[in-house]
């Protein structure tokens, strides 16, 4: 009997430490992907403008699957959007 509640004990210790570095893990996921997503908002807001007063009829909407995008991929995916625009203009 003894031996069951020592490795009862072990095996929840166990499943509290795996339980916490889970967590972890996925906030860490979750605080990367918001902040990618405001500064690649940030940005799309600034290049918006940039753009418009160079007279490059080009922008890129804020809608949730632009902030998705920018949010999951970085720079790649705000390059991306972009890139999606300007080949249009061709």
């Amino acid at each position: 009997m003894e031996n069951i509640t020592s490795f009862s004990i072990i095996a929840g210790a166990l499943a509290l430490v795996l339980g916490i570095a889970v967590m972890k893990q996925r906030s860490q996921f979750l605080w990367g992907f918001l902040v990618r997503a405001v500064l690649g908002a940030i940005c799309i807001v600034f290049t918006n403008d940039f753009l418009a007063a160079q007279g490059i009829s080009v922008a890129v909407g804020l809608n949730p699957v632009s902030l998705l995008t920018v949010g999951s991929l970085g720079f790649g995916g705000f390059a991306a959007l972009y890139g999606i625009l300007f080949t249009q203009l061709l």
